[in-house]
């Protein structure tokens, strides 16, 4: 069994968004990285998507580039704006619809996942399971920072898939659950917005020491800090480095990973999560699906300079294979 690469579209939203890249751009540069796996929002390449069906032209223009490249799909993510009215909840039945409609879309996309996101209530994705089985595609929960296998949530929603007895539910670990040491691009980012040295440096070394988020946003109170400080403190309510071997206990509804990542070096290697360990616990637990690389460190750098996201995820390919024993990725095709 073989771990395989892949690249979540989401990666590339800056140059998306600023008509740098079309799908078939997007789809063509993660061929020539080796990354064959290809995940997709479909709000972000999709034209109306969800509030309008999608033009049968586009879903063909997609099956046409997969084929071009010789790509695989590999999920459909996406979002159940179950608040989308105003002081209330969509009701039951009808969060239960929308999820079925993105189940027959992400069918005719051919993806044989789709990711749920964490706040969708399990019991809405077990009423919809048998619907998903119909269609040949599981419903993957994305375990996401703040939370992990641990916690009450994720029990709540592994025991429902559990008593539903249903092949058709999974999960989808976001490697952001594992980040043991603070970004360095958040930091640049607050220093920039006027965080002291000194309150950077505590915050930095309270992650490290894991002391409880709350006593830091009190102590960076207490030297001082306002604003920005105090925005560069709570970002330690969503984030710590639990351990990726938890994973080994839910490996057989494991079928997709977001390799969340927020920097590559030029060396190689993402400073913040140890993505050495995680593709060794992989391994081990006998993982075979796609690791899709999720880049979020644009959002961190954009005050201070261009992103080069397609840079970014070119360099964590050559990590990962590199980890994966493969070939070594090739320079990309000059634009």
């Amino acid at each position: 069994m073989t771990i395989k690469r892949g690249v979540s579209l989401y990666s590339f939203q800056n140059e998306t968004f600023q008509g740098k890249m079309n799908l078939e751009d997007c789809i063509c540069t993660c061929a020539e990285m080796g990354a064959r796996g290809i995940e997709v929002i479909g709000e972000q390449s999709f034209w109306g998507w969800p509030e309008y069906d999608v033009d049968p032209a586009a879903i063909e223009n997609w099956h046409q580039l997969i084929a071009k490249y010789d790509c695989v799909p590999v999920s459909h993510d996406y979002m159940l704006d179950y608040k989308r009215y105003k002081g209330r909840i969509m009701p039951f039945e009808e969060q239960v619809a929308s999820v079925k409609r993105d189940i027959e879309f992400g069918a005719q996309l051919g993806v044989p996942f789709l990711r749920s996101l964490v706040s969708i209530d399990p019991d809405v994705l077990v009423a919809a399971a048998p619907h998903a089985e119909e269609h040949g595609v599981k419903l993957l929960t994305e375990v996401h920072a703040p939370l992990h296998f641990d916690h009450p949530w994720i029990i709540r929603i592994a025991e429902a898939f559990e008593k539903s007895g249903s092949d058709a539910l999974g999960f989808l670990p976001d490697m952001g659950m594992f980040v043991r040491h603070y970004p360095r691009v958040w930091r640049e980012k607050f220093e920039r917005m006027g965080v002291p040295k000194n309150i950077a440096d505590y915050i930095e070394m309270a992650y490290e020491d894991r002391v409880l988020s709350e006593y830091v946003i009190l102590a960076v109170q207490e030297m001082g800090g306002t604003g920005p400080a105090l925005a560069m403190a709570e970002t330690l309510r969503h984030n710590a480095a639990y351990e990726p071997k938890r994973m080994l206990d839910h490996m057989d509804r494991i079928h997709n990973i977001h390799g969340k990542f927020y920097e590559i070096t030029e060396d190689y290697v993402e400073p913040s999560i140890p993505y050495d360990e995680i593709v060794s616990i992989l391994q081990q637990g006998g993982y075979d699906g796609y690791i899709c690389s999720e880049y979020e460190g644009n959002r961190w750098i954009e005050d201070a300079e261009e992103p080069d996201s397609v840079e970014q995820v070119r360099r964590q390919q050559v990590m990962l294979a590199r980890l994966l024993g493969e070939p070594e990725v090739p320079a990309l095709k000059a634009a």
